[in-house]
């Protein structure tokens, strides 16, 4: 089955704040990080339940990019995958659970 893929506004502005970031430093480089973070999002939504459940109700889960240290978090849901951020692996779990959207 096919899931939708639904990115939240919140998400949305954490990757084009870390985009914008990596663009400043090398030209490409926030291109490359988009591209990173698609991937990501494919194959959560291509096999979700392969990444590891933080939260079971509503089941959240986590996928890591490969080459930048970004950590996609999304609540699985029998139809969707919403993603709703986009972190820094340095930012603490605080970050993503205070905006857990309801279920």
């Amino acid at each position: 089955m096919t899931r939708r893929l639904i990115i939240q506004p919140l998400a949305e502005a954490d990757t084009t704040q870390a985009a914008l970031w990596y663009a400043d430093q090398r030209t490409g480089l926030g291109l490359e990080f988009l591209a990173e973070v698609d991937q990501s999002l494919e194959r959560a939504v291509v096999t979700p339940r392969q990444f590891p459940c933080l939260r079971r109700k509503p089941e959240v889960r986590r996928v890591l990019t490969n080459r930048f240290p970004y950590r996609i978090i999304f609540v699985l849901r029998p139809d969707a995958i919403v993603v709703f951020r986009v972190l820094h692996s340095a930012r603490h779990d605080q970050e993503w659970r205070k905006h857990v959207p309801k279920d």
